[in-house]
């Protein structure tokens, strides 16, 4: 007599994408990381960033230069972590790196640039009178201050983390 047993799995991912058993496998779909507070303000550093190219592109002076150099640094890196926690990459791979202290390490960098660098630009552009140019760059650099605190927000939320003693 055969015998047939069938496995009833009652457990629902809603956040995550069924494994398809390719090469992308280990891909895990992660919504939830940014329906909290720290990818609340990932997602607010990204579009301000986006906001401050905007307004101070094309470079007209030599501090916008330097501005636009920050400010693209810190968002390339913006969107490489937030694609680690968008795609689980920190949960698949299995390298010997604490995620938290080279996120924190990397974010404290990008909050001190953006902070000296959007100085640079309000004071810069305060001292000209470049027809056309004057207003939108003032703006962005205003912009680089508020983009400033919300990687100062990032940061301590991940000192907060890396102090409760989280390396994921």
């Amino acid at each position: 007599m055969t015998e047939t047993v069938i496995n009833v799995n009652n457990h629902q991912q809603t956040n995550s994408a069924p494994p398809t058993g390719g090469p992308f496998s280990w891909i895990i779909i992660n919504v939830d990381y940014f329906k909290r507070l720290p990818g609340i303000v990932k997602i607010v550093q990204f579009v301000l960033g986006i906001i401050c190219m905007i307004f101070v592109s094309p470079a007209r002076l030599g501090a916008t230069t330097f501005f636009l150099f920050v400010v693209i640094m810190a968002f390339i890196a913006t969107i490489l972590w937030a694609a680690a926690y968008f795609l689980g990459i920190r949960e698949a791979l299995t390298l010997p790196i604490n995620w938290i202290l080279t996120e924190l390490i990397n974010t404290g960098i990008a909050t001190i640039l953006y902070l000296i660098a959007s100085i640079i630009q309000i004071a810069a552009w305060s001292k000209t009178n470049y027809h056309g140019y004057h207003f939108s760059n003032i703006t962005g650099g205003v912009l680089g201050l508020i983009n400033f605190l919300a990687y100062a927000a990032g940061s301590y939320f991940l000192y907060l983390e890396l102090r409760m003693g989280s390396t994921h």
